[in-house]
């Protein structure tokens, strides 16, 4: 999912930074509020940001321009909301950018938009829409983290579309060969964070219950059904 540095063309380089930057002030104000309301969670936002951080860094070198991992972005987005997670996100690349080469500065902007703003809502969003189906909660948090993983690179393969068009069938021809690349790779390793994320919020739950009792997570179900 990471662009290379220098990959995109500087106008879209540019837009996608001014997109991604009123969230991360939006983030930034919400992770403030909910520490400001509840400081001994700092921890557990750590431990999030190095979820994130770790399984990200697991690259799969791509012909596309960019690479296949996990984004581990959805288990932030469970236990803090998906404000929360953009400018965790945003640490999380630019570190990866200035240490690992892993993405670059010059695409920072569409990195952010597509893991760290595009995958946390969509995974809360499907959390939140499977809680009200009354399914279990392992469920909800592996499609929350599964399909997560993969709007990331379904807006990755869009921002690269919409840069490099095909020569005869534009963006949507672009579009379907990209994201036919990412596919291959990508599927498997969304199912993998899935199951991950499964095991790891189960594992949380059990030895951490009464410490996570009022985070969304562990409120699971309760809120949607009401």
């Amino acid at each position: 999912m990471h662009i290379m540095e220098g990959f995109l063309p500087p106008a879209h380089a540019l837009g996608w930074a001014a997109a991604a930057v009123p969230f991360v002030a939006w983030g930034l104000r919400s992770i403030g509020r909910g520490l400001q309301a509840h400081p001994e969670r700092r921890m557990l936002l750590g431990v999030a940001a190095a979820f994130a951080f770790l399984l990200s860094a697991l690259k799969l070198p791509s012909v596309t321009g960019s690479c296949s991992h996990p984004t581990g972005v959805g288990l932030g987005a469970l236990l803090f909301g998906p404000a929360a997670m953009v400018p965790v996100g945003f640490v999380v690349l630019l570190f990866q950018a200035l240490l690992l080469a892993h993405g670059g500065l010059t695409t920072l902007g569409a990195n952010v938009f597509s893991m760290a703003i595009v995958g946390p809502f969509v995974s809360y969003g499907v959390f939140r829409a499977v809680g009200a189906l009354g399914l279990p909660r392992s469920i909800a948090v592996f499609l929350a983290a599964c399909l997560g993983d993969l709007a990331t690179y379904v807006t990755t393969s869009l921002q690269l579309a919409w840069a490099f068009p095909d020569a005869a069938g534009g963006v949507p021809a672009s579009f379907v060969k990209f994201a036919g690349i990412f596919a291959l790779t990508q599927v498997p390793i969304a199912i993998s964070e899935g199951l991950l994320t499964v095991l790891v919020t189960n594992a949380m739950a059990r030895f951490n219950a009464d410490e996570l009792r009022a985070l969304p997570l562990m409120a699971y179900g309760r809120r949607e059904r009401a």
